[in-house]
């Protein structure tokens, strides 16, 4: 596709969605658009991106591989995820990820890093009305890696993350927050370096302190998630996932609250050798909060969420 009508295409995109998401349809425009003309000069010759191991983790969206990175590798990632749309008034969040990478061993990672985020939110029911930016959290990740593709029917990891936040995730407020995240991350190559696979399971709860009031107030959200992802040519992937999540008042799932599913497609594209971006959007077409009509739930989650990812490895 030419790069002026993909550009267009992810411009009208935008201006459908809101402000919020004219800059995720740019970037993705410009990615994507700069890969283009990439079958046209493609020569006889086996590329770079078709010579490099396959790695699995960043190969989605949402969903996540199964991958560590070699031994000794180290890696920079940013990962900007947008969410907005509630069931009334026009809410935004954007919260963007600066984590560093190390992998000690062959089955072990460890990585640490920051949260900045954006807030905007007018005539939200529940959420005051925000306009504000901030150091939301930071976080420490161990990834074990349990079975690999190799030598198994399938790649398994776990990854445990604790976090320490000092504004809401959600509305952005001031308080004080600390919680626990594990993953498990499962993955297959169903056609080998065409086709792959992966299936997330979730467990995150997050306990707050309320400054205002002196408060505590704790939840918690299972989810699962399932991906595929095929190689349109060396290096770029085009997928789709579907995740289902589930939130409950509680730090041990003690009171449900809420469920929604989200479905949309994903996409990897190689940069350079060692620079790489990925981007997924994701909309909600079936949920439900406690007590509230309607097959959304908009209370616990937002109509729309989009990711963009961007990796250096050294």
């Amino acid at each position: 596709m030419p790069t002026d009508v993909w550009s267009s295409l992810c411009a009208r995109r935008a201006r459908r969605l809101g402000a919020p998401f004219k800059g995720i349809a740019a970037i993705t425009g410009i990615v994507i658009g700069a890969l283009a003309p990439a079958p046209l000069r493609a020569d006889a010759s086996k590329s770079a991106a078709q010579q490099q191991e396959l790695d699995t983790e960043h190969l989605f969206g949402f969903v996540e591989g199964a991958d560590i990175g070699a031994p000794g590798e180290k890696e920079l990632v940013n990962d900007s995820t947008l969410r907005a749309g509630k069931a009334s008034g026009s809410y935004a969040n954007v919260a963007s990820e600066f984590e560093a990478k190390y992998t000690a061993l062959s089955w072990l990672r460890f990585s640490a890093g920051g949260i900045l985020a954006y807030y905007e939110a007018v005539g939200v029911p529940g959420i005051a009305n925000a306009d504000r930016a901030g150091v939301q959290s930071a976080f420490v990740d161990a990834r074990l890696h349990l079975l690999d593709r190799e030598s198994a029917p399938v790649g398994l990891t776990l990854s445990i993350e604790p976090h320490w936040g000092l504004l809401d995730e959600t509305s952005g407020m001031p308080n004080t927050h600390f919680g626990l995240e594990g993953v498990l991350l499962l993955d297959r190559e169903l056609i080998p370096d065409r086709l792959v696979g992966a299936v997330n399971l979730s467990f995150a709860n997050d306990r707050t302190r309320l400054l205002a009031s002196d408060g505590v107030q704790r939840e918690s959200t299972v989810e699962a998630g399932v991906a595929l992802a095929r190689q349109l040519m060396p290096g770029v992937w085009l997928g789709a996932e579907v995740r289902y999540l589930r939130n409950y008042e509680g730090d041990a799932l003690n009171v449900f609250s809420g469920q929604a599913i989200y479905l949309g497609p994903t996409i990897h594209v190689p940069l350079t050798q060692k620079l790489w971006a990925s981007a997924a959007f994701g909309v909600q077409v079936w949920g439900g909060a406690v007590g509230i009509p309607g097959s959304l739930d908009l209370v616990n989650f937002e109509r729309y969420q989009a990711k963009i990812r961007v990796g250096f490895n050294f």
